[in-house]
């Protein structure tokens, strides 16, 4: 009897444990890979189609946005959440190229896939993909283009494209240049934190326009209160605007009406001096963070100075950036040099209820590192739509000013890595060539959406794009479907070489699990 027979077999899971080895789990892995970039190919491109996402809570959203609808889903699948962290990560690096990272990595699983159905080492496959991803990276900047005005808008208009903003599309993408060339001038690098987003609540997307500086929704305290204070000084306070209180309890004995007379005109004297203190700054407005005396409101009032009340943080700092002003702890402690200047200060008055809340805009501000884009419309699902646009467009033009480059779009750019990764392939002398060439024709899945949505055959576009990449001729699919060159579609370089990198990984991550042990026993 051989050594251990008769012995019970060791356990060390539980019974319901579900272990799942060998090839069952990449066909499982890329069949949930295969279903996600299936969910988000008919979004993709200028002609990508909509999806309605009705959630818990009863709201609807309509959006084509792949980050969107990402966000929106709630997967159980552990290969689906492996992708939703990819969209993630694609979200938080570029602000763009989310549903081209999904349709790559559901391209290069699927390949994978055929190879690993005609025996090759998933090893062998993971060598192959990463030398095609190096090779791929590092040819981008031979077909970079120089940043230009011109490009640089149309980067701004390729972000904003299909996410709502058509119809103002050139007045949209102009304000989004316009906004990220005037923070730049005032801080170290353009971005889309320097700029803020406000809902107007009316008129349509083409009343939208550019406020150098803030617009803040709060109730103006009075009526009679200035409305239109040109070239000034604006004071912002972290706290509140009173007499701070006693933090220990006390019981203080009046004898005579002199005594209850002199403690009134302590108060006062203290309330007169957080009046002058502000007086003395010469500040026509007052923001603050906290609570505001009445009586030193309606002093500060008699001297034609607004104070706005209970102003949050995220208003505070963002009126502090865009008028070049500090946040003071303590109006006693002021100096002239924590003040900040405006060229205008109005408010708008809405109907007199308390659910509705003034509009007030603080604009002209002489260096703001911080402005604000108002967005027209009804400020629903369209607004918000809209705003998501925007909001991807600042994300990509700043990576593009930046980075002084930029690639051209409508899948030429990957129609150039194929033909590259094919080329280096004729070198390869091992098997990791078959999987050089599936990750080229991995790269082909942008154009062969961007062409199946408009209508096109794909088949035969990308036959006709690879003759023209052997040609040397970097051209793309158009909004039509047809092949032409892309002169108005432009992404920066990051958005594209990210999405591949992080397209790539994620599927060698994949390609790496041998085995998926299940506690639920699914």
């Amino acid at each position: 009897m051989s050594d251990g027979a008769g012995k019970p077999p060791v356990v060390i899971v539980k019974e319901q444990t579900n272990v799942t080895s060998g090839t069952d789990v990449q066909e499982k892995l890329i069949s949930a890979s295969e279903v996600f970039a299936n969910l988000l190919k008919p979004t993709f491109g200028p002609r990508g189609l909509d999806k309605m996402m009705y959630k818990t809570d009863g709201n609807t959203a309509v959006t084509n946005d792949g980050a969107k609808i990402v966000s929106e889903l709630l997967v159980k699948h552990p290969a689906a959440k492996m992708l939703v962290s990819m969209c993630q990560s694609q979200e938080e690096a570029c602000g763009d190229g989310v549903t081209t990272t999904m349709l790559l990595c559901g391209a290069l699983l699927q390949e994978s896939q055929t190879l690993l159905r005609k025996g090759l080492h998933p090893l062998t496959i993971i060598g192959g993909y990463r030398k095609s991803m190096y090779s791929a990276t590092s040819m981008l900047d031979n077909i970079a283009t120089p940043l230009s005005d011109e490009k640089l808008n149309s980067v701004a208009e390729t972000a904003m494209i299909g996410k709502g903003a058509e119809a103002s599309l050139e007045l949209l993408s102009g304000i989004v240049v316009n906004t990220l060339k005037t923070t730049s001038e005032n801080t170290d690098y353009p971005a889309a934190e320097h700029v803020s987003m406000f809902k107007s609540g009316k008129g349509s997307l083409s009343d939208s326009r550019v406020i150098n500086g803030v617009a803040l929704r709060r109730r103006i305290p009075l009526d009679g209160l200035p409305n239109d204070i040109r070239d000034s000084k604006i004071a912002i306070i972290g706290g509140d605007l009173k007499i701070r209180s006693m933090t220990r309890d006390a019981q203080i004995k009046i004898a005579t009406p002199e005594q209850l007379d002199s403690f009134v005109d302590a108060e006062r004297r203290r309330k007169d001096q957080i009046v002058d203190a502000i007086l003395s700054t010469e500040a026509s407005v007052v923001l603050c963070g906290g609570e505001v005396d009445k009586d030193i409101l309606h002093a500060l009032a008699d001297s034609e100075v607004v104070v706005i009340s209970e102003l949050d943080e995220r208003d505070l700092r963002n009126a502090s950036e865009a008028t070049s002003s500090n946040i003071i702890d303590s109006i006693l402690d002021a100096s002239p040099e924590d003040l900040g200047s405006f060229g205008s200060f109005a408010w708008e008055r809405n109907e007199s209820t308390d659910m509705v809340e003034d509009i007030i805009r603080i604009d002209d501000c002489p260096s703001p590192a911080l402005v604000t884009i108002e967005v027209g419309g009804d400020g629903k699902e369209a607004t918000e739509e809209a705003i998501r646009g925007i909001y991807d467009s600042l994300r990509a033009t700043s990576l593009a000013m930046s980075e002084e480059a930029v690639l051209p779009g409508g899948g030429a750019a990957h129609s150039m890595i194929a033909h590259h990764v094919r080329t280096q392939m004729e070198s390869e002398p091992g098997r990791e060539r078959i999987a050089m060439e599936a990750f080229a024709r991995a790269m082909e899945t942008i154009p062969a959406v961007l062409a199946e949505n408009s209508g096109q055959n794909p088949l035969d576009k990308v036959l006709n794009l690879r003759s023209e990449a052997r040609n040397g001729n970097c051209v793309g699919i158009n909004k039509d479907g047809d092949i032409s060159s892309v002169d108005g579609v432009w992404h920066p370089k990051s958005v594209i070489s990210d999405s591949l990198e992080t397209a790539t990984e994620t599927a060698i991550s994949m390609l790496r699990i041998d085995q998926v042990v299940s506690a639920r026993g699914d």
